[in-house]
């Protein structure tokens, strides 16, 4: 069978970029990728793992009385295997979903509704993706009490605001691993230590964390987690949720049908995508350090010099923790969609794939204290396994033109620079 990889990376699986580039007429890069929190690209080595369980091992999993059935299901217990192995979890404990917003819904409402009425209250913090929101005012609707729990201007929970919420009642707290528009990382060891002493389960989101850094569910006591594959370069359409089976989670399932998944998550298991996520697993364990020396260089660079390029721009979220990967910068006197529009040889963004449909400054942004006018201005700036430093190298030669076009067209800025102090001015809203 045709091998995918061994054309698209041929010695070395760094430059996709080069692979399109490379392969004509079928297959032309349109922009410069740069949004790998919205979504990652499929690692090759992950479609050549998939193909034949789309064709020759199409099988039901489920089937139990013929070889197809039992391939099907070999598939999905391998892959099982390595998604478990890179959180240290067993296998046994990983349940297949459609992604992490299915995961986070089952988890969220499933704990909750098990636990109810004994148990009434749920943590949270203002910064979790929209579904984790969603679902939490759906609870809310329900009858359920619901902290947010704001977060530090460097976009870090403060772990004595989550002591201080904990109540008799509280029966779940969750907060999520790394932010997907500014990419902080939380204290999720110190949050999970906070949580048993308590006897309260500990969900997070790691759709952002899964794959690029270290994770163990034991060491973090984490009672469940949130995955994703098209995070980490694996196909769309597929995540997984682990729970805890000691001590045991217990949840009611959203859905009705067959039991599959322990009885959390019937339905047909999709084997090709299961098996992809699987093996985009199996990768990021075997590379992820690689994978981070790489990103982390590539994103000192790209913050070092645009700082020093470009004045007034500010990087949003921790500097130090945080995973490198995401960059949230906002430019003064630059708003972001014109911005946007100045960039189009870059598929970025200027906040979440989930609301970027909507002109509100990010709710993210908000929740750090940072003001309108520079939550108007910020770029999510993503980087991969695939992203070269000749892109970076174009990116931020771009970047500077267009952030220096858009302040020559301001009013605010020729304002800024004859010295005008914006808070002393009573703006009129007629």
């Amino acid at each position: 069978m045709l091998s995918i990889s061994k054309i698209a990376i041929k010695k070395s699986p760094l430059s996709l970029s080069s692979y399109f580039s490379n392969t004509k007429p079928r297959y032309k890069l349109r922009s410069h990728y740069f949004d790998f929190q919205a979504t990652s690209p499929t690692d090759p080595r992950v479609l050549d793992k998939m193909l034949p369980y789309m064709i020759t091992k199409q099988g039901n999993a489920h089937s139990k009385t013929h070889m197809h059935g039992w391939e099907a299901e070999g598939g999905v217990e391998e892959a099982r295997a390595h998604v478990s192995d890179l959180i240290h979890a067993d296998p046994k404990e990983i349940i297949f979903t459609s992604g992490a917003t299915e995961s986070n819904n089952i988890a969220i409402k499933g704990v909750m509704n098990f636990l109810n009425p004994m148990k009434k209250h749920v943590i949270t913090s203002q910064i979790e993706h929209k579904c984790v929101l969603e679902s939490c005012k759906l609870l809310e609707s329900k009858g359920f009490d619901v902290t947010y729990l704001p977060v530090q201007r460097n976009g870090i929970v403060d772990l004595g605001e989550l002591k201080k919420a904990i109540r008799p009642d509280t029966g779940l707290v969750s907060i999520m691993g790394v932010n997907n528009e500014i990419g902080v990382l939380q204290p999720l060891k110190e949050i999970g230590n906070i949580c048993r002493s308590n006897k309260i389960k500990f969900h997070t989101d790691c759709a952002q964390m899964f794959g690029k850094l270290p994770l163990d569910v034991n060491d973090m006591k984490i009672d469940l987690m949130s995955i994703s594959g098209h995070k980490i370069y694996g196909p769309k359409g597929v995540g997984a949720l682990y729970v805890r089976r000691r001590p045991r989670v217990r949840l009611l399932a959203l859905q009705s049908g067959g039991g599959q998944e322990r009885g959390i998550r019937s339905g047909t298991l999709p084997s090709p995508i299961i098996v992809g996520l699987g093996e985009a697993a199996r990768i990021a364990k075997n590379e992820m350090q690689r994978d981070n020396k790489r990103i982390k260089k590539l994103a000192d660079k790209l913050i070092s010099q645009v700082m020093e390029k470009i004045p007034l721009v500010q990087l949003n979220g921790d500097k130090e923790q945080r995973y490198h990967g995401c960059v949230n910068l906002s430019f003064a006197f630059a708003e972001g969609e014109s911005l946007l529009m100045n960039l189009k040889d870059f598929a970025l963004s200027s906040g979440s794939a989930c609301t970027s449909a909507s002109l509100e400054p990010s709710y993210v942004l908000r929740a750090l204290g940072v003001p309108d006018e520079y939550a108007h201005s910020s770029l999510r700036i993503g980087l991969g396994r695939f992203t070269t430093e000749q892109e970076i190298d174009f990116f931020i030669e771009t970047l500077v033109t267009s952030v220096e076009r858009l302040r020559e067209m301001s009013p605010l800025y020729d304002m800024y620079l004859e010295g005008v102090d914006f808070t002393k001015i009573n703006w009129s809203h007629d």
